[in-house]
């Protein structure tokens, strides 16, 4: 292993081109929560309010992902936002912003591997056999678990092996992604009828739709995290990649996940009548397998979720490894996960802890589904304010910094991003919110999640003590 100790800054390996970060960054946003979790969207908001909460998620991401265009060209460096909030705030900030990032990451990294058991399960009903226990309501079984742990071995296992590795897979799954996708959007909007879609919204009052639209709203930061995958793996980018095209790439990919969600919910609403279609385990591919009655375009559904699932899960746990391995090669957390692999160049030490992590997780089984979703919207929505908190701080702190990309009126968008991120939160965490996170599995979830960030910080004092904070903004910032 490359060690801290022997004063070189230690560097991953240069061969991601301007494809692969597209890919790296629309096949994370993407993911299978289409196939898994269409129910709750339709249930909670119906398909108008679901996709009204969408694209108003998409408009937030956004105002935040302009925010990342301006920053990242600046500092184009592995773990981009602990980079952001070290040279705005400090170390302390850094590591909150980091540790909060990290575990939103690895909640995606979870909510994947749980649901490739659900995939594969509705395309072969043996493997929903073997019950082990119950987790809030819903059966675990071995199986699924097994493909859990086969899979989370497979996705650490390529990562450990380099990122180019990695990223050939991303870039040919995302492809497989868009070309499945495509087809059966298709066929779903010009077979299907609009009538499907009524009631476009649930309840029977404006509150009511209202408190739905917002049960979805306040996901956005879950199923639209992905495009901030692109300055984790900044650093990374191949000779001749530009700095500048970074920020291009990160709003592409946030407009077009936008578009993909509400293509998926108007395709999957208008094929079959919604209020029947959401009572099925994998709604989007009952819809399919209820209006043509064709086990091909059922395996053609979850062909592409499967592929998405894959493309997300590669993607997020790409940059989960990153910013675990900028904590530590900072000395912001124990050092050695800053250690790089002196043959593959990758973080090893890293992914070996997000593999068990990952794991470990995946036995909530699906009733944690839920769970893992508003729990990581709660850690990425800190990591946005973070961010959007940064460009306002470093505009007021360093004015003259070079800027390859300068967000005009940024100090507005900004603003408006970090408003949005503590809207979120704020909602989160409020009794009596509609959209408080649910006692006891929510909570369950979040608070040992803070409890071992004070662990990782009290047990890493000895690494910051190391070194001084000019090594330290040497280790983070230099590119």
């Amino acid at each position: 292993m490359n060690n801290l100790g022997n004063g070189a800054r230690p560097q991953l390996k240069k061969t991601i081109g301007g494809i692969g970060f597209f890919a790296l960054a629309f096949g994370s946003m993407i993911g299978v929560g289409w196939i898994t979790t269409l129910d709750s969207w339709f249930n909670s908001a119906g398909p108008g309010g679901a996709m009204l909460a969408f694209v108003a998620g998409g408009v937030l991401m956004l105002l935040i992902g302009l925010c990342y265009a301006e920053l990242t060209p600046m500092m184009p460096v592995t773990g981009g936002e602990i980079a952001y909030a070290y040279k705005a705030f400090g170390t302390n900030k850094a590591f909150l912003v980091g540790w909060f990032l990290a575990f939103g990451y690895l909640s995606v990294s979870a909510f994947e591997a749980v649901s490739i058991g659900m995939v594969l399960g509705y395309l072969f009903p043996n493997l929903n056999k073997i019950p082990l226990y119950e987790i809030h309501g819903s059966t675990v079984y071995a199986p699924h678990i097994l493909l859990a742990f086969i899979f989370t071995t497979f996705i650490a296992w390529i990562n450990y092996r380099g990122v180019q590795v990695a990223m050939n897979v991303q870039v040919v799954l995302t492809a497989l992604l868009v070309g499945c996708t495509f087809l059966f959007v298709g066929v779903g909007c010009t077979q299907g009828n609009f009538e499907n879609l009524h009631p476009l919204f649930t309840g029977d009052s404006s509150s009511a739709s209202l408190k739905g639209f917002m049960a979805v709203f306040v996901m956005a930061p879950f199923w639209f995290v992905g495009f901030d995958t692109i300055p984790q793996a900044a650093e990374e980018r191949s000779p001749g990649q530009g700095v500048t095209k970074l920020g291009l790439y990160i709003i592409m990919a946030i407009i077009g996940s936008t578009i993909f969600y509400i293509l998926i919910m108007l395709a999957a609403g208008m094929i079959a009548p919604w209020q029947e279609t959401v009572k099925n385990d994998l709604p989007t591919a009952a819809a399919f397998e209820t209006a043509f009655e064709s086990p091909i375009m059922v395996k053609l559904v979850l062909s592409a979720g499967a592929i998405g699932l894959l493309t997300s899960w590669n993607g997020f746990f790409i940059a989960g490894t990153r910013v675990l391995f900028a904590l530590g090669r900072g000395h912001i957390i124990d050092g050695r996960f800053g250690n790089t692999h002196d043959t593959f160049g990758t973080p090893s030490n890293a992914i070996i802890f997000s593999g068990i992590v990952t794991a470990i997780a995946a036995c909530l089984g699906r009733g944690a589904l839920i769970a893992l979703v508003d729990v990581g919207s709660f850690c990425i929505a800190v990591a946005f304010l973070g961010v959007s908190l940064s460009l306002l701080q470093l505009r007021k702190t360093h004015p003259h910094a070079e800027r390859p990309y300068r967000l005009p009126y940024a100090s507005v968008v900004a603003t408006l991003a970090a408003l949005g991120s503590l809207f979120i939160l704020i909602a989160m965490v409020i009794p009596k919110s509609p959209v408080f996170l649910v006692w006891p599995l929510e909570w369950a979830i979040l608070v040992p999640l803070c409890i071992a960030g004070i662990l990782f910080w009290l047990f890493g004092e000895k690494q910051r003590l190391k070194i001084d904070e000019n090594e330290r903004a040497q280790l983070i910032l230099k590119e």
